[in-house]
């Protein structure tokens, strides 16, 4: 009956899971310049282009691997090259996220613990709004459990040489979506050795020796694509990495940090569970909330986390309390010592672990006491607890509020600015606050209408890549004529001769300056 009842509350938690990251997801989906960036390269990919280098960072100076690109390309053909297909592919990975964290939470530590998780996970609102858009971090927080789970077996394992493999396997597609991922590398080199120690309780330095070697072998098949890329370029992306984790270019942060080490700590702990448990505001919009609410609001998620903190000391498993204990201590050590700014997405590596320890914590407490009646009593407080926190999230979830429908407004406007080409060639230029031109130029290309990109004179000295119009979109006010941009500045001296009030701006349509027809005009 219980493995009924635990069967049902699952499959449950799956479909809300599932209707809560699909529902609607081509309207809420975010399709800016990186998602367009994306969908450009998984598109060249089923045309035959592949590559070797992922997206750029938006942090450093450096790119990642192609992982991401070759994970979304199937669901790109799936969808007729929609780039809604990729969004889904993020929303399913979120969703058997949700049924890896019930199914690391039961074998870690109960079958409650792993509902109880898993519920507050499929409905935080945080986690579902980056569950429902295609960007590379998204898919993190699955491949950073199971990498977790694949680190603990390689302890545990009768034949734990193959978890070693596909644990350095899963480093080397981590490190390509999200270069924190390094955090994971150290976590997992500490824990061989010191959960081999736990076991045996004697150091064997050919097994740890060993263990390295499988580790490392599995990290270069998951590698190869961006190893290659590396070997042939002289390591650029490798060396800027590293400059960027461990120097000190950026400061900063938009808690309480300051650029300190001990308030980047605190803000990454507070974010673990003040946001994605509690939905926390930013400080950007949290004035518009009363101060005791705040307080209050603030309280809860601490002694909540407080509280996670604590039912890690009754984990009968210690090697799972030692696990669970790097991950969190040296990811925000590691977040200290960083001093960069953190920001939500940030926590991609940590995003299932706040979960995981609250959903151990309300188990314990829910068969806390030696009395019959004292059980009682902390089970129904634990289940009001569960239920106030689950029900909290669901009231507010994303889908609640308007859609920006950024996706088909991006579609309509190259649709809109390729009826005024006249079928004629014609450069493009978007002037933004903080956006690219990628996704208006994959519509472009859907629609095999691609702008000519204007090159230099070194490369085009006849300027045969200089078209007769040029059409520049304006997200917010702007001035296109005599704007530095290359797009415009290559174009040379133009002169306004149309121009349309569109969704995010206006459309102007340049041409070349003729000084005889503006004479006589």
């Amino acid at each position: 009956m219980k493995n009924k009842i635990s069967l049902a509350l699952l499959i449950g938690i799956l479909l809300l899971a599932t209707f809560l990251r699909l529902y609607n997801i081509s309207d809420y989906m975010t399709f800016l310049g990186d998602e367009g960036r994306d969908v450009l390269i998984a598109k060249g990919i089923l045309e035959g282009n592949l590559t070797l280098l992922g997206p750029r960072s938006s942090a450093g100076d450096f790119f990642m691997g192609p992982a991401y690109y070759y994970m979304i390309t199937p669901f790109l053909w799936l969808f007729q090259y929609d780039p809604v297909g990729p969004a889904v592919m993020v929303a399913l990975v979120g969703v058997a996220t949700v049924f890896l964290i019930y199914f690391v939470g039961k074998r870690f530590f109960s079958e409650r613990a792993g509902i109880m998780a898993a519920a507050l996970y499929a409905v935080s609102p945080l986690i579902i709004h980056y569950s429902r858009s295609s960007w590379n971090p998204n898919v993190l927080p699955f491949v950073a459990l199971l990498l977790i789970y694949t680190t603990y077996k390689s302890i545990t394992a009768v034949k734990s040489y193959r978890y070693v493999i596909l644990t350095g396997f899963l480093l080397g597609i981590a490190i390509q979506l999200h270069y924190l991922s390094l955090f994971l590398f150290a976590i997992v080199v500490v824990y061989l050795p010191l959960g081999l120690w736990y076991q045996q309780r004697k150091i064997q330095l050919l097994i740890y020796l060993k263990k390295y070697a499988q580790l490392f072998l599995g990290f270069l098949i998951g590698f190869i694509a961006f190893i290659a890329f590396e070997v042939r370029h002289g390591f650029p992306n490798t060396q800027a990495i590293f400059l960027f984790i461990f120097g000190d270019t950026l400061q900063g942060g938009t808690y309480e940090g300051n650029g300190s080490f001990f308030g980047h700590i605190y803000d990454a702990f507070f974010r673990l569970f003040g946001r994605l448990l509690f939905h926390y505001p930013l400080p950007d919009i949290s004035a518009m909330f009363p101060q005791t609410t705040l307080f209050l609001w603030l309280t809860a998620a601490v002694l909540l986390g407080l509280a996670a903190l604590i039912g890690m000391l009754f984990i009968k498993n210690k090697l799972v309390t030692l696990l669970l204990s790097l991950w969190l201590s040296m990811s925000l050590i590691l977040f200290g010592i960083n001093k960069k700014e953190i920001l939500d997405y940030h926590m991609v590596i940590l995003f299932p672990l706040p979960f995981l320890l609250v959903g151990n914590a309300l188990s314990v407490f829910s068969s806390w006491g030696k009395k019959k009646g004292t059980k009682k009593v902390c089970l129904v407080l634990s289940i009001v607890l569960f239920f106030s926190l689950f029900l909290f999230n669901l009231i507010d979830a994303p889908f609640r509020y308007p859609s920006h429908k950024q996706k088909i407004q991006v579609q309509k406007l190259s649709q809109f600015i390729l009826s005024k080409t006249g079928g004629k060639p014609f450069n493009f230029a978007l002037l933004s606050g903080g956006n690219s031109d990628h996704a208006y130029r994959y519509y472009f290309s859907y629609y095999k209408q691609d702008p000519v990109l204007i090159e230099s004179d070194a490369i085009d000295p006849k300027r045969d890549t200089t078209t007769a119009q040029l059409f520049v979109l304006c997200e917010g006010p702007c001035e296109p004529l005599g704007n530095s941009l290359w797009e415009i500045a290559g174009f040379g001296r133009a002169e306004i001769v149309a121009e349309w009030p569109v969704a995010v701006g206006t459309l102007y349509k340049l041409v070349p300056y003729n000084p005889s027809v503006s004479e006589s005009e």
